[in-house]
């Protein structure tokens, strides 16, 4: 893991900044020489949403996902619970999700993956920093696309990649990556790791935390918002994150239910 921090800090320092209006140059397709090459030997975070859609795009259970294609990174500077993809062991450490013609699950491919060759870096999530986040192209001497002569803005790409739904998922994952909680030294207590964890990125047995328990005789959760969640991962996960914030920072998201006898 120092090698990744390595990286965020010569990002910061040394990495022109970009923003949405910034031009490059790239283009990927099946012919050109290094197909499939950036694919391996690689640090792939995992996002919620990311699972989501992998787990879903698979037709297999959240935690048949996380235990087949994930670990769990150890590093004593974390906060809290992140999950990386699990490469194959084999000589270029390849993806599990490539396979001869390309990405096997490229509708549903993960948010990096998505947005190569740009990165996004966030100072605040760094160090702490109150600079805004800012965009930058991704070195890897192995890609050729970079010499291509598609022309593109860092506003058209993101469009293109269909983006846009993944960074609004996002920004709600760091409303709780993110809280201002840690900022005050504060560390999750090992049931608190494990409900964000379940949360994040077990959505299924989080599911059957709400479905399963007296979840919804202790809290107050309208009928209607009680549908969506029955069915839709995204809106379950939307409702977790507003769940985390009621039990790991003690914000008043959640609204607990007054019996007869207590009013």
């Amino acid at each position: 893991m120092n090698e990744i921090q390595n990286l965020k800090e010569a990002i910061l320092k040394e990495y022109p900044r970009l923003t949405k209006d910034s031009k490059f140059n790239f283009s990927c397709f099946r012919n050109i020489s290094c197909f499939n090459k950036c694919c391996s030997d690689v640090n792939i975070f995992l996002t919620p949403y990311d699972v989501i859609r992998l787990k879903n795009n698979l037709k297999i259970s959240s935690q048949e996902f996380l235990d087949k294609y994930t670990f769990l990174p150890i590093d004593e500077n974390q906060n809290h619970p992140v999950i990386m993809l699990r490469l194959n062991q084999d000589e270029v450490k390849s993806c599990p999700l490539v396979g001869p013609e390309g990405c096997t699950v490229y509708e549903d491919r993960p948010w990096s993956c998505r947005m190569f060759p740009l990165g996004v870096a966030s100072p605040k999530e760094m160090n702490g920093s109150t600079e805004e986040d800012f965009y930058f192209i991704i070195e890897e001497p192995v890609c050729k696309g970079y010499y291509e002569p598609n022309n593109w803005t860092v506003r058209e790409w993101l469009r293109d990649q269909k983006v846009e739904e993944y960074d609004e998922m996002g920004k709600l994952f760091k409303e709780i990556s993110l809280h201002d909680y840690f900022s005050k030294e504060k560390k999750l207590s090992p049931p608190q790791l494990e409900m964000f964890y379940t949360v994040c990125y077990n959505i299924d047995k989080f599911r059957e935390f709400v479905f399963g328990s007296t979840f919804l005789k202790r809290f107050d959760v309208e009928n209607k918002v009680i549908e969506r969640i029955k069915t839709s991962d995204e809106e379950l996960l939307k409702f977790g994150f507003q769940w985390l914030k009621y039990c790991l920072f003690g914000e008043k998201t959640m609204k607990v239910k007054v019996n007869d006898g207590d009013a």
